[in-house]
C-alpha cells in the first residue's frame, strides 16, 4: 500500500465531501429515524457516504468499505485486507439542529491494523489526521504527546445520561467521578470529543454505546499522541461491533476504570 498516495487521495475526498455538505445547509433535509427516535439520518448522510464510496472504488475497487449508513451493501465478519471505516456525518443531530459540531470520519485499516485516520470538523475547517508511526496532526501542525495530570485537574467528556439512574452503569460511581474531576463537557459527537482528548483540551471521553465508525479514526490518531483507548472494561476495542469506549490521557485512565466505572452486564 502506497501510504502517501492514499493519504493525499483521502484528504481530497474529504474536502470534496465537506464542500457538498456545506452546500446543503440551505436545502430542505429529509430526516429519518433509525434504531430509536434520537438516532437520526438524513439524505445528506446517505449522499455523502455514497460519494465517498464511489471515490474509494475509483482509487481501488478491491478496498472494502464499512460505512455507518450501509451504502456499500457489504457485510463484515473480519477486517482482512484494506478496509475503510466511514462515518459520513458524525453528530447528525448537531448537523440538523446547529449546522456545527459534526465531522466526517474515516479510518483506514490493513488486516485490522490502523494505518490512516481522519476526522474533519467541517464548519471549523479543522482536519485531524494520523499516519501510523508518523504522528498526529491538525491542519498539518503536529500534535504534541499528552502530558500527565492528576484526575482532580482533569476535564472529561461524559453524557449526562450516565450520571442518572439507568440500566447500564452504576450512576452513583460515575457521579463520584463527576465530582472528583475539575469539569465535564458534552458535545454530541464522539469524534469531536475524542479529538479534544488528542489535543489535551479534554483529558478523557467515555461512552456506553459506540459503533466502529465512531471510533475507528480516533483510535489511530489517539495512538500517535499516547492516549489510551479501550472499552470501559479495559479491553481492546472491537471494530466489528458496538461497545463501550473510553479514550483518555494515560495518567488517569486506569484510575477512572478501577475506581469509578461499574458496568451492569
Amino acid at each position: 500500500m502506497d501510504i502517501i498516495s492514499l493519504h493525499n487521495y483521502t484528504r481530497d475526498i474529504i474536502q470534496q465531501a465537506a464542500s457538498k455538505i456545506r452546500a446543503s445547509f440551505q436545502q430542505t433535509m429529509q430526516i429519518e429515524t433509525k434504531a430509536d427516535v434520537n438516532d437520526l439520518v438524513t439524505n445528506i448522510d446517505k449522499e455523502t457516504e455514497q460519494f465517498i464510496i464511489e471515490k474509494i472504488r475509483q482509487f481501488d475497487s478491491s478496498h472494502r468499505i464499512f460505512g455507518e449508513e450501509g451504502m456499500s451493501a457489504e457485510t463484515f465478519e473480519n477486517l482482512d485486507g484494506i478496509v475503510w471505516i466511514v462515518d459520513p456525518i458524525d453528530g447528525t443531530m448537531n448537523f440538523i439542529r446547529q449546522q456545527r459540531n459534526f465531522t466526517i470520519s474515516i479510518g483506514i485499516y490493513e488486516n485490522g491494523i490502523g494505518k490512516l485516520g481522519y476526522i474533519y470538523d467541517v464548519v471549523r475547517d479543522e482536519l485531524y489526521y494520523a499516519i501510523e508511526g508518523q504522528g498526529a496532526y491538525v491542519n498539518d501542525e503536529r500534535l504534541s504527546p499528552l502530558e500527565n495530570l492528576p484526575l482532580d485537574e482533569a476535564i472529561i467528556g461524559i453524557n449526562a445520561s450516565w450520571v442518572v439512574e439507568n440500566k447500564r452503569i452504576n450512576y452513583k460511581k460515575t457521579g463520584q467521578l463527576v465530582r472528583k474531576v475539575r469539569g465535564t463537557r458534552s458535545y454530541g459527537s464522539a469524534t469531536i470529543e475524542a479529538m479534544l482528548v488528542a489535543t489535551g483540551r479534554l483529558d478523557a471521553y467515555m461512552s456506553m454505546r459506540l459503533s466502529p465508525w465512531d471510533i475507528a479514526a480516533s483510535a489511530i490518531i489517539a495512538k500517535e499522541v499516547g492516549a489510551c483507548f479501550t472499552t470501559l472494561k479495559g479491553q481492546p476495542i472491537n471494530l466489528l461491533t458496538q461497545d463501550t469506549f473510553i479514550i483518555a490521557n494515560k495518567s488517569i485512565q486506569q484510575e477512572i476504570l478501577d475506581d469509578y466505572i461499574e458496568l451492569y452486564d
